[in-house]
């Protein structure tokens, strides 16, 4: 749910030039359907794992997790304020900002034991990358679409699969615990 609104958030806020305004408005409306729908997906499979047994539930929010999200802060503040001190364009803080949000997902990876958030950690520092150098170039005008609203676009490209997986392991899981087979309203 946290990548779905932080996805949002990214397609919302960097959406508009180099953007037509009808296109903008548009990215703008699905990101938000896109993130709604995360929510939906979330409260629905939350509501389910409650009634699963204490262990088979992981702590996503051990020690491991706690020091990766203080390196990033540290990194994203220290990075923007560093970004200024050296002059560079306004732009390039958004593509600082998917370059650490995409590092921060590869180093949970392995806290999370889950390799499958590393694709859009992969994706997010290349866009970062990219963004970074577009903002040392003419090409400045670019950096939001480029690591802002296509840094978006992962993000809830990954919380709508991730969903969906969350949704159809709970569906099959309580289908082989119970041996029944599932109707409509299950």
């Amino acid at each position: 749910m946290v990548g779905a609104v932080f996805g949002a958030v990214f397609v919302v806020v960097n959406a508009g030039s180099p953007l037509d305004t009808v296109t903008a408005t548009l990215l703008r409306v699905v990101a938000c359907a896109a993130a709604a729908s995360v929510m939906v997906m979330w409260f629905l499979t939350a509501r389910r794992e409650r009634s699963a047994p204490e262990e088979a539930r992981r702590n996503m929010f051990s020690r491991g997790y706690l020091a990766v999200v203080a390196a990033e802060a540290i990194l994203l503040f220290g990075g923007l304020r560093a970004l200024a001190a050296l002059g560079h364009p306004e732009q390039a803080n958004v593509a600082w900002v998917a370059f650490v949000v995409g590092v921060h997902f590869i180093a949970l990876a392995p806290v999370w034991k889950d390799r499958s958030i590393a694709v859009p950690g992969a994706v997010l520092t290349l866009l970062g990358v990219a963004g970074l150098v577009l903002a040392a170039t003419a090409a400045v005008a670019w950096v939001p679409l480029v690591s802002g609203v296509l840094s978006g676009v992962v993000l809830l490209g990954g919380a709508v699969t991730f969903g969906w997986r969350a949704m159809a392991a709970r569906t099959t899981g309580t289908a082989r615990r119970t041996g029944d087979v599932l109707s409509p309203s299950s």
